[in-house]
C-alpha cells in the first residue's frame, strides 16, 4: 500500500477533493486497485466510485462479472457507473481486432464519464448515453468524474514493451503504458485524466495482497486463450526470459519504458521548435486558386460530414466552383491528410545528427498525414543527401512526393484536381503473422483461432486453417480479379462488388485483398468464400486490420 501511495504522490496522480472512478473488471488487478484506493481515500482526500464496462464477449460469464462488480460497489457504499456494448459488432464494422474494439468502447465510456457529455459517435453505445446522462452528468453540465483509475501493473507494462519490440517500434512505442492520459472536452481543453497508479506493482504482489485480506476476484477465461498475442507473451515469453535469462526482466522492461518516455518528452519539445523554424508550411497554388474561386462565386459548402480540420482552419471553406475543380473542392474537405506543402531547409537538415534528421522527417510525416515507415524515412534522407538537379522527385506513400528545390526539400501534398493513378502494392503475410502496408496506412494480422475460442468472431470472416498455405499475398485488387462471397449466387468482378458498395473511386483503387496465388480468399468488408470458411470444430484463421501506429491492445 505504501508503494502505491508513494507512486501516486511522486507523480502527482491524484489530488484532494477529486471525484475518482475506479475501473473494475472483476479481475485481480482491478479488484486490488479498488481495495487499495478504499484504504487510501481518507489520506488522499478523494471521493471514490466504481466504473464497469461489460464487453459482452463471454456471455453469462461477462454478466456474472458485472454483477460481481456491482455487488462490490454496493458492499462499500460506492456510486456505480456501468455500461455495455456490442464489441464484436464494432470490431467487424470498423475492421479492427476484438481487443482494439473493446479498448475503444471501454475508453470511450471512460471519457464520457469524465466529460459529462457524449464523445465521438460510435465510441459509446446509445444505452450508455441515455443511462449515463441521468447518473453521470450533474447540474451545470460539469464533468461527473475528474479521473478514472485503471489497474495496469508492472507486468502489463513489461508485456506491452515486449509486444511492441517484437512487432517493430521506435522510441515512442518503447514508452509503453503511460501513467496518465489527458482527456479533452469538445473545446480541446483538458477536463480530466485516465490514471494508472499500479504501474510499479507486480501482479503477484496484488494477488498476495487480496489473499491476505480475504478478498475474492473473478477469473477471465479469455486470459487462457493462447491465440491472443498478449496471453502468449504473458504465459510463454516472460516466464522463459525470467527463468532462462534474467529474473528481473519485467522490472527492467518497465524501467526501459520510463526512460523512453523521458527521452520522448525531451524530443517532443525539440520537435515543436523545429516545426516552427526549420519546416515551413505553404498552401499549394492549385488549392489557393480553388479557395479564391469559391470566394468569388460565394457558394456555401454542402454538408460533407467530417471536414479536413487543417484545410478548414488554414484555407477557409471551399464551395463548389464550376467545372472540373468541383470534385477537387469536395475531396479537400474529406482528405485524411494535410492539404499543405512542407519545405525543409536542406543544409540545416544535413548538418544535424542522424537522430535529429530521422525525427524531423518522421514528425513532418505525422503532421502531414503521410504514413512513413522506417524504410521511407531512410529513403527520404538519402534523397536529401544526394546531389540532384532542382525538380527531381521521390514518390512517397499516399500520393505524396518529395522534390529537390534550391536549398530545400519539399513534401508536396497530392493534387486533388485530378485523380492520378496510384502504384500497386503487394506484401507477404505469414500465417500466423503481421504485415504493414504503408500505401493504405494499415496493418494486417493473421491470427490462428482454436475451435474453442471462435464464439466472439463473425463465422463469415473465419477462414479454414487447413485450406490455406503458410502465407498469403496482401495486395490491392487488379483488373479482372473476381471474388465469390459466401451467401451469394456466383462470383463477381471485384470492381463490381466495390461499385455496388459505393466505395469512393480514390479509395477503391487501393482496396486490399488477400490472395492465394491467383485466387482471392479475402476481400475487405465482404464475407469469405464458402469453400474457405472454417468448419465447426476446426482451427480457423481470422484477418484483423488496424491503422498503422495504432496497434494497441492494452
Amino acid at each position: 500500500m505504501q508503494r502505491v501511495l508513494s507512486h501516486i504522490r511522486r507523480h502527482e496522480l491524484l489530488h484532494a477533493g477529486e471525484r475518482v472512478g475506479v475501473a473494475v473488471s472483476g479481475g485481480i488487478d482491478s479488484v486490488a486497485l479498488l481495495r487499495l484506493m478504499l484504504e487510501l481515500r481518507g489520506e488522499l482526500g478523494i471521493v471514490l466510485s466504481v466504473v464497469h464496462f461489460n464487453h459482452k464477449l463471454r456471455g453469462a460469464e461477462s454478466d456474472a462479472d458485472e454483477k460481481f462488480v456491482a455487488d462490490s460497489a454496493r458492499t462499500h457504499d460506492l456510486e456505480f457507473f456501468c455500461d455495455s456494448d456490442d464489441v464484436a459488432g464494432h470490431a467487424a464494422e470498423e475492421r479492427i481486432s476484438l481487443e482494439a474494439a473493446a479498448r475503444e468502447l471501454r475508453y470511450g465510456f471512460f471519457r464520457f464519464l469524465i466529460r459529462g457529455n457524449p464523445p465521438a459517435e460510435g465510441l459509446v453505445s446509445t444505452a450508455s448515453k441515455n443511462r449515463s446522462a441521468e447518473s453521470a452528468a450533474p447540474a451545470g453540465n460539469s464533468p461527473s468524474l475528474n479521473k478514472i483509475l485503471t489497474g495496469h501493473t508492472l507486468d502489463d507494462q513489461a508485456e506491452t514493451v515486449l509486444m511492441r519490440i517484437i512487432r517493430g517500434t521506435g522510441p515512442r512505442g518503447l514508452g509503453g503504458i503511460h501513467p496518465r492520459i489527458a482527456v479533452e472536452d469538445d473545446d480541446g481543453e483538458i477536463c480530466g485524466e485516465i490514471v494508472r497508479p499500479l504501474l510499479e506493482i507486480r501482479r503477484s504482489d496484488l494477488e498476495q495482497y487480496l489473499e491476505g485480506i480475504g478478498q475474492a476476484w473473478r477469473e477471465d477465461s479469455s486470459n487462457a486463450e493462447d491465440h491472443l498475442t498478449r496471453n502468449r507473451i504473458r504465459q510463454l515469453v516472460v516466464p522463459l526470459l525470467e527463468k532462462g535469462f534474467n529474473p528481473s526482466v519485467a522490472e527492467n522492461l518497465a524501467e526501459l519504458a520510463e526512460i523512453a518516455r523521458g527521452e520522448q518528452d525531451y524530443w517532443d519539445n525539440e520537435i515543436a521548435g523545429w516545426m516552427g523554424t526549420a519546416v515551413h508550411w505553404s498552401e499549394p497554388e492549385w488549392a489557393r486558386a480553388l479557395s479564391k474561386q469559391a470566394e468569388l462565386v460565394q457558394i456555401s459548402p454542402p454538408n460533407r460530414g467530417q471536414q479536413n480540420p487543417h484545410f478548414s482552419q488554414r484555407q477557409g471553406e471551399v464551395g463548389h466552383p464550376h467545372g472540373e475543380s468541383d470534385n477537387a473542392a469536395a475531396r479537400i474537405g474529406t482528405t485524411p491528410w494535410l492539404v499543405m506543402n512542407a519545405s525543409v531547409d536542406r543544409m540545416w537538415l544535413l548538418s544535424e545528427p542522424l537522430a535529429v534528421q530521422r525525427r524531423l522527417v518522421k514528425a513532418v510525416g505525422e503532421e502531414a498525414g503521410i504514413p512513413l515507415e522506417f524504410n521511407h524515412v531512410e529513403e527520404i534522407l538519402r534523397f536529401a543527401a544526394a546531389d540532384a538537379r532542382s525538380g527531381k522527385e521521390l514518390s512517397l506513400p499516399g500520393g505524396w512526393k518529395l522534390t529537390h528545390e534550391p536549398g530545400q526539400i519539399v513534401f508536396v501534398t497530392p493534387d486533388l484536381r485530378e485523380e492520378k493513378p496510384q502504384a500497386d502494392y503487394e506484401y507477404e503475410l505469414s500465417i500466423p503473422g503481421e504485415v504493414a502496408v504503408a500505401e493504405i496506412g494499415a496493418s494486417f494480422l493473421a491470427r490462428l483461432v482454436p475451435p474453442g475460442a471462435q464464439a466472439g468472431y463473425n463465422p463469415d470472416h473465419l477462414l479454414s486453417a487447413d485450406s490455406l498455405p503458410r502465407s498469403l499475398r496482401v495486395r490491392n485488387w487488379r483488373a479482372g480479379d473476381r471474388f465469390w462471397p459466401a451467401h451469394s449466387k456466383s462470383p463477381k468482378k471485384v470492381k463490381e462488388l466495390l461499385q455496388e458498395q459505393h466505395i469512393p473511386r480514390p479509395t477503391r483503387k487501393l482496396w486490399p485483398v488477400l490472395a492465394n496465388g491467383d485466387e482471392i480468399v479475402w476481400l475487405r468488408g465482404f464475407a469469405s468464400p464458402a469453400k474457405y470458411l472454417a468448419q465447426p470444430g476446426s482451427e480457423a484463421v481470422v484477418i484483423l486490420e488496424s491503422a498503422l501506429g495504432d496497434r494497441r491492445t492494452t
